[in-house]
């Protein structure tokens, strides 16, 4: 029996059955849920936009003021594991309803302090409670879609997280230019308050469970491992490699704390993170997927606007613009890339996606120091394009092949796999680049760099094609044994 057999359903989580309706009650709850991914998303690109403004005000040197961001950005990421288990000792709607609650509190915080550390401790709180929305969120919607409408739900709920790295910019800029750096944190409170009312009314609450206690010793692990990890894989770039000693004790650490963590999970009756759902091979390969499609996703939000202000001499606001072609084509995808999902399967969708994806990068490895404008743009709408046909079809592939009951485990395991893939990512990338822009002394040398860089982004595009060629493989098997 998969993991997928205690669903109700139709094929349509391997297969190629027509698509059931989705109530409109449903799409007004994934509406309502998209606050929280407004939030957290639009929250860090303006406060990047704002930095060195805030340092300024604050009286705090450029080092300090970056921990405002990174703060944020680790706290939001080390609630990911124990998502799963807050949601099922609390139900997924009321972990989400207090989290919206706690991220306006701390946002309104944040605005009203008036020194760089204050600022630091709150906006870490302010990420310990944003970290919780988008994946018990997800565990909501997947819970009311079912499997057969997984698809087209989850990709409506992707939407925020791909407009708000470009809109947040333009709007950080705005109110820096026009308001104070606190309107920046301001901005959350209306969204939060008018996102709750409407969540009280629509958003079930989900059923409290037994749900043990919590598995400290395993949340230390892998908060532990993960970010050693990340700065492993990234200074052996930086430091000459893996035998490095600044790197080899970090990546040591990592890979033991991670065993670990996986040893207790798979031995526990109750683990932190059910790490068993990925004996379903379907779950498996479209973890894999996740993993890379993120790393190709992430990196990419964080070279592209490197590439237009360093490589192409634009503004800020500028730089938010020409960032527009690329999300707007992918808000545009993301229902299309739901429907066929729910009609063929993510795999296949997937598999299309990033062929796509690698297609629109691979130009992008070949552009001159004074490229055609028109020509960059439209290799941004060819990637936005791909990768809302890859993102979320895999998620949706591996949320439909798990019971209710485990869908905050799942939603917790493939936000923190897209977060650690978007991480390590973004960082080889930065390292690349840094690297490569140390020396560059002329617009060709800067070209060049950049050229590099983006052949590391095709390569993450091409491994994850190749794992999404196995989900594809999995999900017909899968389909066969299920028709017997």
């Amino acid at each position: 029996m998969t993991a997928a057999s205690g669903n109700a359903g139709t094929a349509t989580a391997t297969g190629r059955t027509p698509t059931t309706a989705v109530p409109a009650s449903v799409w007004w709850i994934a509406v309502v849920l998209a606050s929280g991914s407004v939030l957290t998303g639009l929250d860090t690109s303006l406060v990047n936009v704002g930095i060195e403004a805030i340092g300024r005000d604050l009286g705090a040197s450029l080092t300090e003021a970056q921990w405002i961001n990174s703060g944020y950005l680790l706290a939001l990421a080390a609630t990911l594991p124990v998502c799963g288990w807050l949601s099922r000792r609390m139900g997924a709607g009321r972990l989400w309803l207090w989290s919206l609650v706690g991220f306006t509190l701390t946002s309104a915080s944040c605005a009203l302090a008036r020194g760089a550390e204050l600022l630091i401790v709150t906006r870490v709180l302010q990420g310990l409670t944003g970290g919780l929305l988008i994946p018990a969120g997800m565990a909501i919607l997947g819970q009311i879609a079912g499997r057969e409408r997984m698809g087209r739900v989850i990709a409506l709920s992707s939407v925020p997280s791909i407009l708000a790295p470009a809109f947040g910019p333009i709007i950080g800029a705005l109110l820096i230019d026009n308001f104070s750096w606190p309107w920046m944190f301001l901005i959350n409170v209306p969204i939060g308050i008018v996102g709750l009312l409407l969540a009280l009314r629509v958003v079930p609450r989900g059923e409290a469970g037994h749900a043990g206690r919590l598995d400290l010793p395993a949340l230390l692990l892998v908060a532990l491992g993960l970010p050693l990890l990340t700065y492993a894989v990234t200074a052996a770039m930086d430091r000459g490699g893996l035998l490095a000693p600044a790197v080899l004790v970090p990546l040591v650490a990592a890979l033991v704390a991670l065993a670990l963590f996986v040893h207790r999970s798979l031995r526990a009756d109750e683990p932190l993170m059910d790490l068993r759902l990925a004996r379903d091979p379907v779950y498996a390969a479209a973890a894999g997927t996740i993993v890379f499609s993120g790393a190709a996703l992430f990196s990419g939000l964080i070279v592209m606007p490197l590439y237009f202000q360093v490589g192409m001499g634009r503004g800020i606001i500028d730089t938010g613009l020409l960032l527009m072609a690329f999300s707007l084509a992918a808000a545009v995808t993301f229902p299309v890339a739901g429907r066929l999902t729910d009609v063929h399967g993510g795999g296949v969708v997937a598999l299309i996606g990033l062929v796509v994806v690698v297609v629109g990068t691979i130009p992008m490895a070949l552009l001159p120091a004074d490229p055609d404008l028109v020509l960059v743009e439209a290799l941004q709408v060819v990637r936005g394009v791909g990768l809302a046909l890859a993102g979320s079809p895999a998620v949706s592939a591996a949320l439909a092949r798990v019971r209710s009951h485990q869908m905050p485990d799942a939603s917790s395991q493939v936000n923190t796999l897209s977060r650690v893939g978007g991480a390590i990512g973004s960082a080889l990338c930065v390292v690349v680049l840094s690297g490569a822009l140390a020396d560059a002394g002329s617009d060709a040398e800067v070209a060049a760099a950049f050229r590099v860089t983006f052949r590391w982004l095709t390569g993450m595009a091409a491994v994850a094609l190749v794992l999404a060629t196995w989900l594809t493989r999995a999900q017909r098997r899968a389909r066969r044994v299920e028709a017997r």
